[in-house]
């Protein structure tokens, strides 16, 4: 922890070191399993001090970030008569940041309290208290009397506290809050109670965005509209203002401005759209992303009484036809969308990132490695990660929270309660409202792997109703319901493609998954990936490997975009590109930016020593009862056996080609293959498991497979195993375990030959 500075002068302010001093002391993180680099920055002084709301800026406002007083009670408990300790507001009560670092349930309830002194120049001002987010039913008193309340863990709120004020002297603020988290239908991401090593993470219950006073006119502008036209040239802008009744007529004038020089003006009655014409405009793409500046004033005849600055992007979203392909377009030409999947989660402050800068440094990594777009996975950020999307150039897919119950890929929708429909219907637009004038976003996703999917159609078709200007997909993976703009698959690892469709695009939600543990940088001592790798170099080769898979897919069948699994480790999951600490890019980065942007080395030539039945039959020998220990051995019988072609499974698997049905729990295989020479470069497995798969050569392990994938892919072989290779007969045999679901198993041996040099 940082040593306190001493505030000294000559007047003898040694009191206010003390203070300062004091508080600091009062504060330190509570003990995570891992910290980034910028929590050593974070300080009761000094914590997201920026301000909050970057694209509705008055400069005249307090920052009420810092130590408040917090209590844990029982839910039902009234205010308590003593708190417990500090908390570093706005980080979540379970995060190391916030000093506390407790679990709580829906049994509970948090309390904050703090006070604070108005400033002398907002004298007879009226003043709104602002909340970036709590998560999740907020009630606020200030002086004890009641201000407030608010339901939803991911929208911004406020409330005219001017009436509760007292003017000149100390106020107290306190918040109480409930989170039930996922023991109740309310949209909660991937946030539950008990986190354990699958792909669900501890809960941010409480204030977790930056808490503002901020005077304000009686007469004043509430929000901003402002949406692009690019095909008019023209930006559109739609104010809603509080009047104060017999000031006289109120008028909104806007002004864009071009790097400060003033390039387009507008004025009319409030509530009237204002078009104002953007000439030659510089249109905003992911490598040049020009953002216009934006004054907005409120004006009662001649005289401005409140104004604000803003600024805007000219970029256009939709979908076109490309000889004969329905694609995504971006400012009217097709555009290749790839990211990573964004889980938004910090070790340190869980839901709310250490700082600013610590924001920013996502969003440049992702750029960095050559990716123009980044989905945002079932959580809502600050308005500042948007901010630095816009300025920076990162397409944006924006998820909207999941909850409550699950489907599987097969179900159909469920049934909510009309609490629930109305909670999540209330947040859902929420958050395309106040989004609505971010550039960088360009896609709502309604609904994730049926989470909580309910009334498909008729919510995707609402969504669009709310913002025709973006896209809306209806449901990344599983249960597509053939409404929206896109077709989204899901593929583990991957990568694949939805068949084209003339009214949508496809694309590809989730592919990659490729697991790899950093020593030092991890949150547990076991993580796991949807694909393990052993190495560097081959969760490189890998990487590329897919990429390469998708850029032809891109070709045909006409893949629109691409979503890889993810951008950095989380908890148990170590599916980053980055470690979850961001210390460590697992890979090169000049290699994954280069297999981003579609340049790839020649392809290596391959032969296919034992060949897999994706494309021919095939024939092996098989048995679903257990065999004798010896039965992947080169001198085991298996006459009794049955035989079949290949694939082994359940149609309807994903990427499977069945041709012999296996509905058991376990199946065993074997088969010969004759090698005229063992001269090697490099050996690998083709395999497609679904689940777990054993594969022996000549009775050698040579490789396991836990868990399952969606489509063939490539595995790489013990050293022992290719020992035992030899001239002439050799057998393969595999064992493939499976429990549910869907079920597939097929194996080849093939060998790359050396590259040209």
């Amino acid at each position: 922890m940082k040593v306190c500075t001493w505030i000294v002068s000559l007047l003898g302010l040694g009191l206010l070191a003390n203070h300062a001093c004091a508080a600091e002391a009062a504060w330190r993180p509570a003990k995570a399993p891992l910290l980034t680099r910028w929590a050593r920055e974070v300080s009761p002084a000094k914590v997201l001090a920026e301000y909050p709301r970057p694209q509705m800026v008055r400069q005249d406002w307090l920052n009420l970030n810092g130590l408040w007083d917090y209590a844990i009670t029982i839910k039902s408990a009234p205010k308590p008569e003593a708190f417990q300790g500090k908390i570093l507001v706005p980080f979540p009560v379970e995060s190391a940041l916030s000093g506390v670092m407790s679990n709580i349930d829906e049994k509970q309830r948090i309390w904050y309290r703090r006070s604070f002194t108005v400033p002398a120049s907002w004298s007879g001002q009226p003043v709104t208290l602002h909340f970036g987010a709590v998560d999740f039913e907020a009630t606020v008193l200030v002086n004890a009397k009641p201000v407030g309340q608010h339901r939803g863990g991911y929208d911004s709120f406020s409330f005219d506290v001017t009436d509760a004020l007292v003017p000149a002297g100390t106020n107290e603020i306190v918040v109480s809050v409930w989170d039930p988290t996922d023991a109740s239908p309310n949209p909660r991401g991937k946030q539950v109670r008990k986190p354990d090593q699958g792909i669900f993470y501890t809960g941010s219950s409480g204030i977790w965005q930056t808490v503002w006073l901020e005077p304000v006119p009686a007469a004043h502008i509430e929000s901003l509209k402002l949406t692009p036209d690019l095909d008019a040239g023209a930006l559109r802008v739609s104010v809603v203002a509080r009047a104060s009744g017999g000031l006289g007529p109120q008028t909104i004038e806007a002004v864009a401005l071009e790097q400060g020089r003033e390039i387009s003006r507008a004025s009319g009655k409030e509530g009237e759209e204002l078009l104002l014409p953007i000439k030659d405009a510089k249109w905003w793409t992911p490598d040049t992303p020009f953002l216009y500046d934006l004054k907005v004033a409120l004006k009662l005849g001649a005289e401005a009484v409140d104004s604000v600055t803003s600024y805007f992007g000219m970029r256009k979203v939709a979908l076109g036809q490309d000889s004969g392909v329905t694609r995504i377009f971006l400012n009217n030409k097709p555009f290749f969308m790839l990211g990573p999947l964004d889980q938004g989660f910090w070790p340190d402050g869980l839901y709310t990132a250490p700082s600013d800068d610590a924001l920013r440094s996502d969003i440049e990594i992702t750029k960095k490695l050559g990716f123009n777009m980044a989905r945002k996975h079932v959580k809502v950020e600050p308005d500042r990660w948007y901010y630095w999307c816009d300025k920076l150039g990162l397409l944006v897919w924006q998820d909207m929270p999941s909850g409550d119950r699950f489907i599987g890929p097969r179900d159909a929708d469920i049934v909510r309660t009309p609490e629930s429909i109305k909670q999540f219907e209330t947040e859902l637009k929420a958050l395309i409202e106040t989004h609505h004038n971010h550039p960088s976003i360009v896609m709502w996703v309604v609904f994730n792997e049926g989470w909580g999917q309910f009334d498909t159609a008729r919510v995707t078709q609402w969504a669009k109703r709310l913002d025709p200007t973006r896209l809306v997909n209806n449901a990344s993976g599983w249960s597509d319901r053939a409404v929206g703009d896109v077709n989204d698959m899901h593929r583990y690892p991957g990568p694949g493609a939805p068949p084209p469709e003339e009214n949508r695009a496809a694309v590809l939600g989730e592919f990659g998954g490729l697991g790899f543990k950093v020593e030092g940088h991890t949150w547990a001592g076991k993580t796991w990936g949807y694909r393990g790798m052993e190495s560097i170099e081959k969760l490189t080769r890998q990487y590329v490997k897919l990429l390469r898979g998708v850029y032809a897919l891109k070709e045909s069948p006409g893949l629109s975009a691409a979503v890889y699994t993810q951008t950095t480790d989380v908890e148990y999951e170590g599916n980053g590109l980055l470690t979850y600490d961001r210390e460590v890019i697992k890979m090169p980065v000049e290699t994954v930016a280069a297999a981003n942007r579609g340049q790839f080395p020649p392809e290596p030539k391959m032969t296919m020593l034992s060949p897999t039945s994706q494309k021919e039959p095939v024939q092996w020998r098989y048995t679903t009862e257990k065999p004798a220990a010896n039965w992947s051995e080169p001198g085991f019988d298996a006459s009794g056996w049955r035989e079949g072609p290949g694939g082994f499974g359940s149609k309807g698997t994903p990427g499977s080609v069945v041709r012999t049905e296996w509905k058991t729990s376990d199946i065993w295989l074997r088969r010969e293959f004759t090698l005229s020479e063992v001269k090697f470069n490099e050996l690998r497995l083709s395999m497609h498991h679904d689940e777990d798969a054993e594969v022996y050569l000549n009775g050698v392990l040579a490789a396991k497979a836990p868990r399952w994938i969606g489509d063939y892919d490539e595995f790489d072989l013990s050293a022992q195993a290719v020992k035992s290779l030899k001239p002439g007969p050799n057998v393969i045999a595999v064992h493939c375990h499976q429990t549910t679901g869907g079920q597939y198993i097929d194996v080849g041996l093939l060998n790359y030959e050396p590259r040209e040099k």
